[in-house]
């Protein structure tokens, strides 16, 4: 299983030699990926309507695409991934233009986490419909992969309209889409549109029974089980090294591809200090 570190969005600050140092620490600690959240807007607690979600707009959390392309210079190995990048929320032929250039300039290390999001303040803001995001997200994979594929094509569904259009530069293969989420019709697309998937969830009964669920689908659908990926994490918070340990194991014996360390949210208040915390969990994870 490969291990991999997700980027201290809020703890990380603004000074770009600190996340220049964290990214190539990560590297040289043998970081195999760099996992990035998504949020564009923070809304106010006390806003109308109110606002419940686990952040608020205190909370930073960088753009990925700026920020992976930053990395993407400093860095020469790590494999740079959203998880996720919130997709209904965007334009599709934006997203496919960028996540081209991104995959040229790290030559093939971008891996695009995505999800559907839960809120609702983003999709207003960014003029989206929320209640539709599910079927958007559907029909934007389909076109995200034709961008990076063809020339020029035409297409109209129910979301998008192209006419003999097309980006260039393209990628030399088309970046991969894994899906966040566990919901019953998030698993269906993943298993029918997906290279992975990246679980919300510890390595219980249910992931056992999401997983199942996903080959199942694979198999129906006649897809290869082979190369699918499977994309857990773990947290620093909370954490001792028999529990970390014990955590890989189970994600192990469930067939998970990858596994990233989270370091915030656990007390760390430097750079050092997070690479200190994901060098311990290397250490408790090793055979």
């Amino acid at each position: 299983m490969k291990t991999g570190i997700v980027f201290p969005h809020h703890e990380i600050g603004t000074d770009p030699g600190a996340i220049r140092a964290f990214a190539t620490g990560a590297e040289s600690l043998g970081a195999d990926h760099l996992l990035i959240y998504d949020h564009v807007l923070g809304a106010e607690r006390d806003r109308p309507g109110g606002f419940q979600g686990p952040y608020d707009k205190d909370v930073q959390f960088h753009e990925p695409f700026t920020l992976l392309s930053y990395l993407a210079a400093v860095t020469s190995s790590i494999e740079l991934v959203t998880t996720v990048l919130i997709l209904p929320q965007r334009q599709t032929a934006l997203v496919a233009k960028q996540a081209a250039e991104l995959a040229i300039l790290s030559e093939n290390r971008f891996r695009m986490g995505v999800g559907t999001g839960w809120n609702a303040v983003e999709y207003e803001a960014l003029n989206e419909d929320f209640n539709s995001r599910g079927r958007r997200q559907t029909e934007q994979v389909e076109l995200l992969r034709r961008f990076w594929c063809e020339d020029a094509f035409s297409f109209e569904g129910e979301f998008h309209k192209v006419t003999q259009a097309g980006i260039n530069p393209r990628p030399s293969t088309p970046v991969p889409i894994w899906f966040g989420g566990g919901a019953p019709a998030l698993l269906t697309r993943c298993a029918r549109l997906g290279d992975g998937w990246m679980p919300l969830m510890g390595p219980n009964d249910a992931a056992a029974a999401a997983l199942a669920s996903l080959k199942e689908q694979r198999e129906a659908a006649g897809l290869s089980w082979d190369g699918f990926g499977i994309q857990a994490q773990a947290q620093a918070g909370g954490g001792t090294t028999e529990r970390w340990h014990s955590h890989f194991g189970k994600w192990q014996a469930l067939g998970a591809t990858h596994m990233a360390f989270a370091t915030h949210n656990a007390g760390s208040d430097s750079v050092d200090e997070h690479l200190q915390s994901f060098e311990a969990y290397l250490e408790a994870v090793k055979d």
